[in-house]
């Protein structure tokens, strides 16, 4: 691990001189509110965290929860797709849940993965006094005023439509061009350090800069503003996308505003470095803000909420999935295969992206519980344990994890009790997988007229792929179809089953996790997969624990070993 949490994003070390930096997170109130520009600008976000840490991004998965594929859905897709597409990287995988218990406040989770040279990682952390603060991309107006405040902390409720105002507005064209040169910044080395300018904006991206004891004076005056009349405090916590703010030494400006020129993009010194660990804003001369960083960041005020176990877990109802072909239209809509990384496509379990020149690849899913899970701690062990699942399917060894904790209003002691039961079920599934979890957010106060949605904790699993010529495919005929399942249910079992599967994926032409659907309806999904290529098969009782399809010819069973499988079947 290069980066753990506490940056914006998490990166490993891939060997070769190559890491990976990634991480999931929510735009779920901005959804719900405007869906098209909210699960746009969602994406914009997460591109951005990964930028700030030097990589370029190569891929993006999308996790959507939904009452029901109706027009609210389709517009969500929809600024998923668009934003993704015009931007130029691929949409490869996610989940899509549809159940009433999301029909008044949705989830929009992002998962963004992205390639960088190890020795090139970047940190948003200023440093070097006298070194400037400068605000590149594009200018600043009043949209998203309010997105952490009005939004992302409060409850949803009948003045829904009067928050849009709340939400920012994307512009996927400009987004491209701020990655573009901010690889070219990082890459030329003219940067000492890359912020996103996120949520509270400014506010937020300049005391997290300072929080390690360097101090910034802004002069919000300078700030490029796209609207007339603009209060200092509006420049201050405007959410307008499409803005990153770079550290840069006196004698580098030159160059960086060259780099921007090139791409058309506003370069502003907006600021400099001071060793006074203050965040102090200035505006036409007058100092209108002044406050020790370390107070809006490791050291703000901090309380502990009570928390109280429910007495009764409701029943779980039965799995409810995406009808098929609603799916098959979600990945229509998307890019797949742009930046000319994928090997495997949407569709089954994870993708997989080749490590071009050579022939190592990534695996990368994106997972929630399934539908209706009320236990908490069940539901973060699902979800880690899904993704990595769906990550060895794929014929990756999972290497690590990042979570999105989705949740009501943590003021309630029973809220706040399900997301500690969540928080250590992730924990523990990851220890048995023997992984980290190195990034992620926490989307809380998800409840409409104070009804909260289900626990619902989202992790992305990274894997690597020794191989993209050796990743299973589609089942053909001949085929034997084996049933793979953990031995009993605890979590060593469940890790064991994930090593099994990724090891055997060489042997197999096709590997599939049978998830929340059944056994059934994964065959279902095996066939389809496969080119409408059915299986005979003798169903056997549903499995309770982790379980996966395999299909490869005959001869090569007995290379599997004698354990952990048995035959239910061939391909007609």
């Amino acid at each position: 691990m290069l980066q753990g949490p506490g940056e914006n994003a998490g990166v490993l070390d891939l060997g070769e001189g190559l890491a990976v930096a990634f991480k999931v997170e929510s735009h779920n109130h901005p959804s719900a509110v405007e869906p098209f520009q909210g699960a746009a600008t969602g994406v914009g976000g997460i591109l951005r965290d990964i930028v700030a840490m030097g990589a370029r991004p190569v891929a993006l998965l999308d996790g959507l929860w939904f009452g029901a594929p109706d027009y609210h859905f389709s517009r969500a897709v929809g600024g998923i797709g668009h934003y993704g597409n015009c931007v130029g990287v691929p949409t490869v995988g996610g989940a899509t849940v549809f159940d009433e218990a999301y029909r008044g406040n949705c989830l929009v989770n992002a998962m963004c993965v992205g390639i960088l040279d190890a020795d090139r990682l970047r940190s948003a952390k200023a440093s070097g006094p006298g070194n400037l603060v400068v605000l590149y991309g594009a200018t600043t107006g009043r949209d998203g005023i309010g997105g952490a405040s009005v939004l992302a902390s409060q409850e949803l409720g009948e003045d829904d439509a009067d928050k849009r105002p709340s939400v920012q507005v994307g512009d996927p064209f400009t987004g491209k061009k701020l990655i573009e040169v901010s690889v070219e910044l990082v890459e030329s080395g003219l940067v000492e350090s890359l912020q996103d300018c996120g949520a509270a904006g400014l506010a937020s991206a300049l005391s997290e800069m300072a929080s390690d004891g360097a101090g910034i004076d802004v002069h919000l005056d300078r700030v490029p503003l796209r609207e007339d009349g603009m209060e200092p405090w509006e420049i201050m916590i405007s959410e307008s996308q499409e803005r990153m703010v770079a550290v840069v030494r006196p004698q580098m400006l030159d160059a960086v505003r060259e780099v921007c020129a090139r791409w058309e993009l506003h370069c502003t010194p907006i600021g400099e470095v001071t060793d006074g660990a203050l965040l102090r804003a200035v505006y036409r001369g007058e100092t209108v803000g002044e406050i020790p960083a370390r107070f809006l960041t490791e050291e703000c005020p901090r309380y502990g909420v009570e928390q109280r176990p429910r007495t009764t877990l409701p029943t779980a109802p039965k799995a409810r999935r995406a009808p098929p072909v609603a799916a098959d239209r979600v990945f229509e809509r998307y890019d797949q295969l742009v930046g000319s990384r994928t090997v495997r496509r949407p569709g089954l379990d994870a993708a997989v992206l080749r490590l071009r020149p050579s022939l190592r690849g990534l695996a990368v899913a994106l997972q929630g519980p399934r539908p209706g899970e009320s236990d908490p701690f069940a539901a973060g062990v699902a979800a880690a344990l899904g993704a990595a699942r769906n990550v060895a399917c794929a014929g990756g060894e999972p290497i690590g994890l990042t979570d999105c904790l989705n949740f009501g209003n943590p003021e309630k002691p029973e809220i706040a009790w399900e997301l500690a039961q969540a928080i250590e079920g992730i924990a523990q599934a990851a220890e048995a997988l023997g992984i980290p979890v190195v990034s992620g957010n926490v989307s809380l106060y998800n409840e409409t007229d104070g009804r909260p949605i289900p626990p619902t904790p989202v992790v992305g699993c990274v894997g690597l792929v020794a191989d993209v010529r050796l990743v299973p495919g589609r089942w053909r005929r001949g085929d034997a179809v084996l049933l793979a399942r953990a031995p009993e249910a605890s979590l060593k079992a469940e890790a064991a089953l994930i090593r099994f599967l990724w090891k055997a994926s060489p042997l197999l032409s096709l590997c599939h996790d049978v998830g929340s659907g059944g056994l059934e309806h994964a065959l279902e999904e095996a066939a389809r997969w496969s080119g409408g290529l059915a299986a005979d098969v003798d169903l056997p009782d549903e499995p309770a624990v982790g379980a996966a399809i395999l299909a490869l010819p005959p001869e090569q069973v007995r290379r599997l070993g004698s354990k952990g499988y048995v035959q239910i079947g061939e391909v007609r």
